[in-house]
């Protein structure tokens, strides 16, 4: 498998059968001056209806487009969800939002979208094994980058890949990705914004991994 990230809360993660699934893709504005996301896909999820993650109609290709609960198989990928909120008033204040979780080449992928507050026991339960946690750090919208800590050494991920944070591109989220790795501990910048992952060397104990944005 192999996960590029293209900005903000935006990946392309490619199976070894060459699935290709495109997650929460953004509409650029003078706020998120990432490069807009034209590639191809043949799967789109998207965790909730604001423009900076539901941007789909430039994806390239016949996608097919999840926004909604799901459980099924897609190709070779599986897939399903855990609801959640946008923020930590049930939903109150800006909603819903969706974690979306992918099995591929024999590997648990979780991304948690704009999630706005912690997990309880029950929602990290729900999410069973995850090997691959692509988590938001940035706060304001979403969980801060103390609690997103917190949340992966709850939830233990092989992997963890922070998303949707303070950038050159985003400069009005609170938190960097430097932020969130210096105060987990046993990370790794890497000079590329690809990762390619086989089940058979994913590290422990958990490592944080900071994708570099290639425009």
């Amino acid at each position: 498998m192999k996960i590029k990230w293209l900005g903000h809360s935006c990946f392309l993660i490619t199976s070894e059968k060459g699935t290709r699934i495109i997650t929460d893709p953004f509409k650029v504005d003078e706020g998120l001056t990432y490069k807009e996301v034209t590639l191809e896909a043949d799967i789109v999820t998207s965790s909730h209806a604001h423009y900076d993650h539901d941007n789909t109609g430039p994806v390239k290709g016949s996608p097919v487009i999840l926004k909604s609960s799901v459980d099924k198989t897609i190709r070779d990928i599986k897939i399903r969800t855990v609801p959640t909120y946008h923020d930590d008033k049930e939903g109150k204040e800006r909603g819903s939002n969706l974690i979306f979780c992918f099995k591929v080449d024999g590997m648990n992928v979780s991304h948690l979208g704009d999630l706005g507050h912690p997990l309880k026991q029950y929602q990290i339960d729900a999410l069973g094994k995850v090997d691959i946690l692509l988590v938001p750090v940035g706060g304001v919208f979403t969980i801060e980058a103390p609690q997103a800590v917190q949340l992966c050494r709850s939830i233990r991920p092989a992997i963890a890949i922070p998303m949707h944070y303070k950038t050159e591109y985003c400069q009005w989220l609170k938190y960097t990705a430097d932020d969130f790795a210096k105060g987990y501990g046993n990370y790794k910048k890497l000079s590329t914004d690809e990762l390619e992952i086989k089940e058979g060397s994913l590290p422990q104990p958990t490592e944080i991994i900071i994708l570099k944005y290639a425009g």
